[in-house]
């Protein structure tokens, strides 16, 4: 699962299988949001303003610039992940990596995070990806985002601190 942070994202929970992909990913790692399934799907629910705040600020990744699409080609990518509600990603980050992501809202139903399953081109094609893997995506981005809503609703308390104490000598 990712947040977006700028024009990255970022990945705040991981479940690692015993795969050989050729990215490192641990939690707190960068990738240019819109070379992943995540960021798209992280970009394509922002507004306008937003949206272009995002794709003009730099990447903090260290991964080089992306230019496989134009900025027209990237907006209409972006208007239909909004309208199915998923973004694919096949060997954009780096060769072999393929993944597809989904939308993870909150009790308002905004987006908050997105889920993602990445796999390896060679091992698993974009039909099996989309057809075994993306269901089940969405189901448990659907509880994952049911889980947050039930949160929510929760009654919460802000805990006051207390202030520093000074000590008499």
């Amino acid at each position: 699962m990712a947040q977006l942070d700028g024009s990255d994202i970022v990945y705040v929970a991981r479940v690692a299988v015993p795969k050989l992909i050729t990215l490192r990913v641990e939690i707190g790692t960068r990738f240019p949001a819109v070379q992943t399934s995540q960021g798209k799907v992280l970009l394509a629910a922002l507004d306008g303003d937003d949206l272009a705040a995002a794709l003009t600020e730099p990447s903090r990744s260290g991964l080089p610039r992306y230019i496989g699409r134009s900025a027209e080609q990237l907006h209409d990518e972006l208007a239909e992940v909004r309208a199915r509600g998923w973004a694919l990603a096949d060997e954009e980050l780096a060769p072999g990596v393929r993944s597809v992501a989904v939308p993870v809202r909150d009790g308002t139903g905004a987006v908050r995070a997105a889920a993602n399953v990445t796999v390896h081109a060679a091992e698993t094609g974009r039909e099996t990806l989309l057809e075994e893997h993306l269901p089940l995506l969405l189901r448990t981005a659907g509880e994952i985002s049911g889980e947050w809503a039930a949160w929510q609703r929760r009654p919460h308390s802000t805990v006051q601190r207390a202030t520093s104490v000074s000590v008499a000598t």
